[in-house]
């Protein structure tokens, strides 16, 4: 019998793994990039709010205005400045918290806000986890002011006078838990006297009251240089690590025998949690620029202040330091915001 051989029929031959997926990544790298593209549109698209915890004309104001003038400059968008005072900036903290995190609104405060408000307040929103920091603005440094009348001419002579018995001296400060307040309170650690404290709404009204000869001395946020000048006032020194730029000759009061009273009055800005990280660093490197101008640091200097910038990660270690720091001291001191 004779077979007949038939030829096999044509099977396509199944591709290979490695092709199926080869194609398999193209396709999700396709997706993956208009995803991407979708998701990151050209930033800032729309102008930025900046808010603010203080009233107009203030210091914090005044550099979140010279600051966003310089953004808005660079970045090509109009910079809206929101002011919302009240709670010592805790309003302003909400308000941020609960904004989109598009990029789009950002806080600018005094550190303590995160530093020294938790501690003070109850209060639903916590910057350290509601919000993210993006940069540091510059700083104020503290100055010991005293009034004209007062027997100090220095602070070893102002430590004296409050160790004399029966000798009862007064602080006056911007208002309790404040910063003034704090330095204050180191001031005292650093030099064991039991200084009385007299709290007023604002640093204005503080200074105004030491000049009138109602309270001895004040721990100045920078706002008396004009009264300091024209001897209104007389400054015995520095509280902070360093001398100031604006009086190169007055020592500070470590360097007069009381380390410890230490305490600048440190800005900066924030963004909601959960603000793109490619943001955080734009608006990072964006701030360092604005700072690096001369008619900013003119300004700043106009308002006792100085350029300092802080980028995010030595923003977020000042923080940490600053928050252990007057953590420990109302702690300590059993210090309630009124």
């Amino acid at each position: 019998m004779t077979t007949t051989l038939r030829p096999f029929a044509h099977r396509p031959r199944p591709p290979r793994r490695h092709a199926l997926a080869q194609a398999a990544a193209a396709c999700a790298a396709l997706w993956l990039a208009g995803t991407a593209l979708a998701a990151d549109p050209v930033w800032p698209a729309k102008p930025l709010r900046i808010v603010v915890g203080f009233a107009p004309g203030g210091t914090t104001d005044v550099m979140a205005r010279l600051v966003g003038k310089a953004l808005s400059d660079q970045l090509g968008q109009p910079v809206v400045i929101d002011n919302k005072p009240g709670a010592s900036g805790n309003i302003a903290v909400a308000e941020v918290a609960r904004a989109p995190a598009d990029g789009h609104t950002f806080l600018v405060a005094p550190t303590t806000v995160e530093t020294a408000n938790p501690s003070l307040f109850k209060f639903p929103v916590l910057p350290a986890r509601d919000l993210l920091p993006v940069a540091g603005l510059g700083k104020t440094q503290m100055y010991l002011v005293s009034r004209p009348g007062l027997a100090a001419t220095d602070v070893p002579s102002l430590v004296r006078l409050g160790s004399t018995p029966g000798k009862e001296l007064s602080f006056a400060s911007a208002g309790t838990g404040t910063a003034p307040h704090l330095a204050c309170e180191l001031f005292k650690q650093a030099t064991k006297v039991d200084f009385v404290h007299a709290p007023y709404r604002g640093a204005a009204p503080a200074l105004q009251d030491v000049m009138a000869n109602q309270a001895d001395f004040v721990c100045d946020p920078g706002i008396a240089f004009q009264h300091i000048r024209s001897g209104k006032v007389r400054l015995l020194g520095i509280v902070s690590s360093k001398r100031s730029p604006f009086f190169p000759d007055v020592p500070t009061v470590a360097e007069q025998g009381f380390p410890g009273a230490d305490l600048d009055i440190w800005f900066g800005m924030w963004a909601p949690k959960g603000t793109p990280e490619a943001v955080i660093r734009r608006m990072d490197a964006a701030v360092a620029q604005a700072l690096a101008h001369p008619d900013v640091a003119r300004r700043y200097a106009d308002l006792g202040a100085e350029t300092v910038p802080l980028a995010t990660l030595a923003f977020k270690a000042k923080l940490q330091q600053e928050a252990q720091l007057l953590g420990t001291l109302i702690a300590q001191q059993k210090i309630r915001a009124e």
